[in-house]
């Protein structure tokens, strides 16, 4: 599984003009889920995001966690993570199927929700309009495979 995640103010998806989901302080994810990914890969990625650092403390230092910041997340699909940039028209067949991908997309926010997390999210495969307010800006990205 590959995930972008970027620390925000705020961040929202609108699909069809309408938004469908919107978060204050916290973390906005793009996931993406590979052909060989499992339960048991996407169940590690949640637990890394779920207590990634990188809110600041007194000091001024990344140390404090979403859950310390009471922060909450806007979970968004994102196939393109795979793409094969080799020639200038990206290809996406590295990326699993939705067979695949839907179960590991919702069990990842199953999971972040189980740690007692609030989850926003878009519509897997819908054309969605995000936006968002980077704060810092702090932006990490997780590949399972590495």
């Amino acid at each position: 599984m590959r995930a972008v995640v970027t620390r925000v103010s705020s961040a929202s998806v609108t699909i069809d003009g309408k938004v469908e989901g919107a978060i204050e302080q916290g973390y906005l994810i793009l996931l993406g889920v590979g052909p060989n990914d499992t339960e048991a890969v996407c169940d590690k990625l949640a637990e890394k995001i779920c207590n990634l650092r990188v809110f600041e403390d007194e000091q001024g230092k990344m140390n404090l966690s979403l859950e310390q910041v009471g922060g909450s997340m806007l979970v968004i699909s994102q196939f393109t993570l795979y793409a094969d940039t080799s020639s200038r028209r990206p290809g996406f067949s590295k990326a699993a199927k939705p067979d695949l991908a839907i179960p590991l997309y919702e069990r990842f926010m199953d999971q972040c929700r189980q740690r007692g997390f609030s989850v926003e999210h878009g519509r897997f495969g819908a054309d969605m309009k995000v936006a968002s307010v980077n704060d810092g800006p702090v932006t990490i990205l997780y590949d399972t495979e590495q």
